[in-house]
């Protein structure tokens, strides 16, 4: 009996020993988990904080400058629409096959821009403006810029409007006027040189300001260009600026385009541009612009120019004209196709653009008959979202 009640004891003192060991191996597995976990969100929390006081990577450099530009405008013309579809230039242009801008009589929504910028990483910066007509969506530019190339280069790549001339490069929100000039809508069409491709910029490290710049084509523009099997479109520009004395800032270039056309015919465009801007105060200034066009296709040479004065009264007021010329044109064609155009805007605040155009247009032909457009515009702009500086 003593001997069943000892051996009884005696498992039940091992068998608490147990539970205590178990219950006490729990608690240290308890605590190491504890601890571990605690370890690695202290070692998350300093990861977070050195990554955040790190100037390699920041999340908010990197979000995409959005903006949206809207144009609509009311049109009055003495040419019926039906007539004004399809209008020629005689000697440049038989027939157009495209007007995005200012189409009909009555009311009209342009374009709606929408763009974004990005910065990729320290070597890059992304761009892509898409353009949303009432019938179409277009890509309008889409492409790649270096940032920290040596000796002052720099290369675009993507598609893109070139920097041949003046005014290629500038979207028709950020020009002076309504409608392109007139040399370059006979020339070049409303688009411009527009096109997949690449080029390198150099700008000299001197106070005078100086640019070199090279690019390599598609070269899809028809009306100068336009052979279709590869890329055929090679542009080259220099331009310069500099100031003449505190208030006068002149700038000056010349670019020439060669390529072929769609019958694998050498074309080459030359143009030269002169800008003369005086500055009155902080808010007004006077600008003269002109640029001159020559063209040789196919052995056919045609030229043209236009001149423009624009006064900035103040930072809400604006008035300005310009005179349009298609000065040389082929055999048995007319070289007095001119434009007269003069225009008011006012701009409520720095975002929004209200703009009165008035043309009187001696150059193209509608059906048959070549005559007098006389027009009259009322355009309104609207910018909204972080939109880039545009070029005076």
């Amino acid at each position: 009996m003593k001997k069943t009640i000892l051996i009884s004891v005696a498992l039940s003192t091992l068998l608490l020993h147990a539970t205590e060991k178990d219950n006490l191996e729990k608690r240290v597995e308890s605590l190491e988990k504890a601890l571990k976990a605690t370890k690695e969100q202290q070692l998350q929390e300093k990861m977070k904080k050195a990554l955040n006081s790190s100037n390699s990577f920041k999340q908010q450099d990197f979000i995409p400058d959005i903006a949206l530009i809207l144009s609509a405008s009311a049109v009055s013309r003495n040419i019926k629409n039906s007539e004004y579809e399809g209008y020629g230039i005689d000697g440049f242009v038989d027939e157009t096959d495209e007007i995005p801008f200012n189409k009909n009589r009555g009311f009209n929504l342009n374009y709606a821009e929408f763009s974004m910028h990005s910065a990729v990483g320290p070597y890059f910066d992304a761009d892509a403006i898409f353009h949303l007509h009432p019938d179409e969506f277009e890509i309008e530019e889409a492409y790649i810029t270096t940032k920290k190339l040596p000796a002052n280069l720099q290369i675009k790549a993507g598609a893109f409007r070139s920097g041949f001339g003046r005014i290629n490069a500038i979207h028709a929100h950020a020009q002076h006027f309504m409608a392109q000039p007139l040399v370059y809508e006979a020339l070049l069409g409303v688009e411009g040189i527009k096109d997949p491709g690449i080029a390198l910029k150099w700008v000299a490290p001197t106070d005078t300001y100086i640019s070199l710049g090279a690019e390599a084509l598609q070269g899809s523009n028809e009306l100068s260009f336009g052979e279709p099997e590869k890329n055929n479109l090679y542009v080259g520009y220099l331009k310069t600026g500099f100031d003449l004395g505190e208030n006068t800032t002149v700038l000056t270039g010349a670019s020439i385009a060669k390529g072929k056309t769609q019958q694998n015919q050498d074309s080459k465009l030359y143009g030269g541009e002169f800008t003369l801007k005086h500055t009155l105060d902080s808010y007004s200034s006077i600008n003269w612009q002109s640029e001159y066009l020559y063209r040789d296709k196919n052995s056919k040479k045609q030229a043209g120019f236009y001149s423009q004065l624009v006064y900035d009264i103040n930072s809400n007021w604006e008035v300005g004209t310009r005179y349009d010329a298609l000065t040389k044109n082929v055999t048995n064609q007319p070289d007095d196709l001119k434009k007269y155009s003069a225009i008011v805007q006012y701009k409520p605040f720095e975002f929004s653009k209200l703009r009165l155009q008035y043309s009187h247009d001696k150059s193209k032909s509608f059906g048959d008959k070549r005559k007098t457009e006389d027009f009259i515009g009322l355009e309104f702009l609207i910018e909204a979202g972080a939109h880039g500086a545009h070029a005076f």
